[in-house]
């Protein structure tokens, strides 16, 4: 393997030392595994990851088309397009083989450990249940249910994914002849450039905050139920911009003070998304008519439809933002001068 291929073991966050020193110390398979040189240039490659949550994004956006969708038939309305299940399931495949790879040629838990390989596979489940399951088809006639499907897309799967540490096993997954080529495209696509700037925590923090604001301003929010190539637009940016904000907090490494950082903006996203929720509850008017005619139908008022997705990102999106706060803060306080930035153990 190159080490142009390699490099995304190591942009996938973890702690590359410890996963050297796991891989090195496996005698029984000198030959087969990884060597140290399949660890370096690691930055080079780790947009490839960013491209296929690109991808996945994409499938978030074109999956909401369902005809005929009524109360009788609702648990029916799983979607219909080949390709965004091939997508969804190649993807998952492709990192899924990637794992047991590595797992192969070293041991089951070198490289990619058993909990990231669980959150990964959570992560990949969420996803499917947003962009394939009736939900999405709900989500285009009740307000609720749109809240729901973006919570799962930017609450659920987004922070599974960055927690997973996928890289080293999309860079396994790979064919070897693909590798080093994969990391030419990234760079020449500017993945990796756009990787570096969207990550770092106060960018992020500002992307994630504009693009929740902005997409629940009426006139947007409206459009995007209207038309298809503004949901579309709004479902890859709702899961990008949650996909930048968790990676810049569990994945940039920086020690005490980035920690320290973290759980300040972890702590004022909870904030301001309790706000927005906030406003949504307590409004007395329908901010979105549009779902005046189809929440009927479900027996819901379009006021009371928005009531209770306001609740839901209120009360239990506010809560996933304070328990990830309280996580940091616990890694903050527990990180040494020589720790890795995670709490002890965290890695084990």
């Amino acid at each position: 393997m190159t080490a142009a291929s390699a490099g995304i073991v190591r942009a996938g966050g973890g702690n590359l030392q410890t996963m050297q020193k796991e891989l090195q110390g496996r005698r029984s398979v000198p030959r087969t595994g990884p060597s140290s040189g399949d660890f370096s240039s690691a930055r080079r490659v780790a947009p490839l990851w960013l491209g296929l949550l690109l991808l996945l994004g994409g499938a978030c956006a074109q999956a909401h088309e369902v005809s005929g969708f009524a109360p009788h038939n609702a648990w029916a309305a799983w979607s219909g397009q080949a390709w965004l299940w091939l997508l969804w399931a190649g993807g998952g495949a492709l990192v899924l083989r990637g794992t047991m790879v590595l797992w192969r040629r070293a041991a089951v838990g070198a490289g990619i450990r058993r909990w990231q390989a669980a959150c990964f596979v959570a992560g990949w489940l969420a996803i499917g249940v947003a962009v394939l399951s009736p939900l999405d088809a709900l989500g285009e006639v009740l307000f609720w249910a749109h809240m729901v499907q973006h919570e799962v897309m930017m609450l659920v799967a987004a922070p599974l994914l960055v927690l997973s540490r996928p890289l080293a096993a999309l860079v396994w997954g790979l064919p070897p002849r693909w590798r080093p080529g994969a990391a030419v495209l990234a760079r020449r696509l500017g993945l990796q450039a756009a990787m570096h700037m969207l990550t770092r925590p106060l960018t992020a923090w500002w992307v994630h905050a504009v693009v929740l604001w902005a997409w629940h301003a009426p006139a947007l929010f409206q459009a995007a139920v209207r038309q298809q190539g503004v949901h579309d637009v709004q479902h890859v940016s709702f899961f990008l911009a949650a996909l930048v904000f968790w990676w810049a907090l569990f994945q940039g490494g920086g020690g005490r003070g980035r920690h320290g950082a973290a759980v300040l903006y972890l702590f004022t996203t909870a904030v301001h998304t309790s706000m927005l929720g906030a406003l949504l509850t307590f409004s007395p008017r329908p901010w979105y008519p549009v779902y005046e005619a189809t929440a009927s139908a479900w027996g819901w008022s379009a006021l009371h439809d928005q009531q209770l997705g306001g609740l839901i990102m209120w009360v239990p999106g506010g809560m996933v933002y304070l328990v990830a706060s309280l996580v940091l803060l616990a890694a903050w306080i527990g990180t040494d001068e020589h720790g890795d930035g995670m709490p002890a153990g965290a890695g084990r």
